[in-house]
């Protein structure tokens, strides 16, 4: 298959996780990817894999994104897709939003929600000036549950997916959002350990997702396939949650 030939798709936190099957995913789809990551060395290694461009990207500064669009076009010419995946969540403290250091705080939103802001306020310019294009945020099962700052941010998420498709709708730019379960990547192990397993017990699909399970998801986003959807949120969650 080849539904991204000519197409250039940045995915943020794309180092490692479900952001590096992303990557992978569009570029053996014909994509021109671009990995935007904070780790050096994993992401120079995924885009070398690839045939792709990393650049080192804070999400949560405007400059840092703008240096990330300048690269971009420098290389490719321009941006159709954004898949905005970045996240604290491998060591991600455990505090309660009554408790939490504030600062902390701040850092956290700073990234797990306003940086997918940050990054398509920096991106959406160039995929007007390509006549349109596709944002996939990346939510989670969290927002549903209870589950601290972690989960508020992925209200937030979600809020902003909904918002941002009505802003970015008359340039023919779509924003949707993927919401995984409990998926079976190294964040995730560090962050519940044998708990994890626990979970298994309370999904209709009786195992833990993997991060190719999200691949197909965040594809038809980003596709024309999908060129009447915007502003969804789509669980991909073994049956996790039911929402109406």
């Amino acid at each position: 298959m080849s539904r991204f030939e000519g197409k250039v798709v940045v995915v943020t936190g794309a180092a490692q996780g479900i952001g590096e099957a992303y990557a992978r995913a569009l570029a053996a789809e014909g994509a021109s990817v671009v990995v935007a990551d904070l780790n050096t060395q994993a992401g120079e290694k995924v885009a070398a894999d690839i045939g792709g461009l990393f650049v080192r990207t804070d999400v949560s500064s405007h400059e840092s994104a703008a240096a990330l669009v300048e690269a971009t076009v420098a290389a490719y010419g321009g941006i159709d897709g954004l898949v905005n995946n970045a996240a604290i969540y491998g060591e991600m403290a455990f505090d309660l939003l009554i408790s939490v250091d504030w600062d902390y705080y701040r850092r956290f939103m700073s990234v797990n929600m306003d940086g997918a802001l940050v990054m398509t306020r920096a991106v959406y310019p160039e995929m007007q000036r390509r006549g349109g294009g596709s944002i996939v945020n990346q939510s989670s099962t969290a927002a549903y549950l209870y589950s601290g700052f972690y989960g508020l941010a992925k209200v937030g998420i979600n809020g902003l997916t909904q918002q941002l498709a009505h802003e970015l709708g008359g340039m023919r730019i779509r924003v949707n959002a993927v919401a995984p379960g409990p998926t079976d990547t190294a964040a995730t192990r560090t962050q519940a350990g044998d708990a994890a397993q626990e979970l298994v017990k309370n999904l209709a699909l009786k195992r833990m997702g993997q991060p190719e399970d999200l691949v197909g998801a965040c594809l038809f986003l980003l596709s024309d396939e999908s060129a009447w959807v915007t502003g969804q949120i789509l669980a991909v969650d073994g049956g996790q949650t039911f929402r109406p």
